[in-house]
């Protein structure tokens, strides 16, 4: 038994040297495993054919492929078909732009195993934005969005199967005028003048937004005057306020003239003091917004 043993052993080192000698040095015997990415699980699906196809038409397969890694949740057809009809085709006809927001709001740097999970936890996505994680006695949520199937590992992330499309929260400069603490005069003021629903419309717009202060700092009595009328002279005094397109901080140049909704123009100066709109001063600047940009300044433009 021990010949024999000796024997095998010499026959098949024998076989493997001959396995070598008649390969190339530019042909070696080296076993290749083909990499899982998470496009491919995308692509491989079943049930993943119309997030396969906007993946493709918004010029993402090769991201979600690459290095990541990525957490991606995924939602399945089903869920896209539930959205109101014509969406997709509608996303589909402009990947570049909502489309890509939406599909970037489904992933996330790194990879967030179920494990990784907690009730509460705020997870910030490519997007920008954040999804909410929800963990109770039915499951657990991706926002309102329930993982179905979870822990498909990629060797570039992991994949989350969702059974509702996550659509990224709209920001708008209404909501900034709204949610600010330091701007309830400003918010009277466009509510009572009906521009709310301009200031959340698609724009995009840029608003300097004089802060309470800045009205309170106006003869007594005018706050209140203006709002008696808000279609007269505080609709025109808002207007004032808000220019079209987005301009950053960044796109602002000393001596420049902004033409604002009103049809007049306001003066930006920049100097070793700051940046002044005509004598306003920009105390907050590039606080941005879905449908433009908000500048918080501290004295009211009168046109």
């Amino acid at each position: 038994m021990k010949f024999n043993h000796y024997l095998l052993v010499f026959i098949l080192f024998g076989s493997f040297t001959f396995l070598l000698s008649s390969c190339g040095e530019d042909d070696p015997v080296v076993p290749t495993i083909e990499e899982l990415t998470i496009t491919d699980i995308v692509v491989n699906s079943a049930d993943h054919e119309t997030l396969e196809a906007a993946v493709i038409a918004a010029d993402l397969a090769g991201t979600l492929a690459g290095d990541g890694p990525f957490t991606l949740f995924a939602p399945t057809d089903a869920a896209f078909a539930a959205l109101p009809e014509g969406t997709v085709e509608s996303l589909l006809q402009d990947p570049s732009g909502a489309l890509t927001d939406i599909l970037l709001y489904h992933a996330a740097s790194g990879t967030a195993l179920s494990t990784d999970l907690s009730d509460g936890l705020v997870v910030a996505t490519v997007n920008g934005k954040n999804v909410t994680v929800t963990i109770n006695n039915d499951g657990v949520f991706i926002n309102d969005a329930q993982v179905t199937v979870a822990d498909i590992i990629a060797d570039n992330g992991v994949v989350h199967v969702i059974d509702a499309v996550l659509l990224p929260p709209t920001v708008t400069v209404t909501d900034v005028v709204v949610n600010s603490p330091v701007h309830e005069t400003l918010e009277a003021a466009v509510i009572a003048a009906d521009l709310a629903g301009t200031l959340a419309g698609e724009g995009p717009f840029t608003l300097f937004a004089p802060t309470d202060d800045a009205f309170a700092a106006l003869p007594a009595g005018t706050v209140e005057s203006l709002l008696q009328e808000p279609s007269g002279a505080l609709t025109d005094i808002l207007l004032y306020h808000v220019a079209s397109g987005t301009a950053l901080s960044t796109d602002l140049s000393d001596g420049m003239m902004v033409p604002t909704l009103n049809g007049k123009s306001v003066t930006v100066t920049i100097n070793d003091n700051g940046v002044f709109i005509n004598d306003s001063q920009v105390t907050v600047a590039d606080i941005v917004t879905d449908n433009g940009v908000v500048h918080v300044i501290d004295a009211v433009l009168l046109p």
